[in-house]
């Protein structure tokens, strides 16, 4: 598909958009990234709901314990 660039930009058909209310347009490495955002974004829910264990230090030694089990 092809798109005429105006004065105001280009303009999206909705179809390609997927029902999004609202997008993301970021650049990088030379191309225009358009990303559609959901309004249900899985990480403003992290820490909603979380587990209790024995370990005290678990934030701030993730890596140790979710590794733990490889050593």
């Amino acid at each position: 598909m092809n798109a005429k660039v105006t004065d105001e930009g280009v303009l999206i058909p909705r179809e390609l958009l997927r029902g999004a209310e609202e997008v993301e347009i970021r650049q990088e490495d030379g191309r225009i990234i358009v990303v559609p955002k959901t309004a249900d974004d899985p990480l403003f829910k992290l820490g909603s709901n979380p587990v209790e264990c024995s370990a005290p230090d678990a934030s701030e030694n993730l890596d140790r314990y979710l590794y733990a089990a490889d050593e």
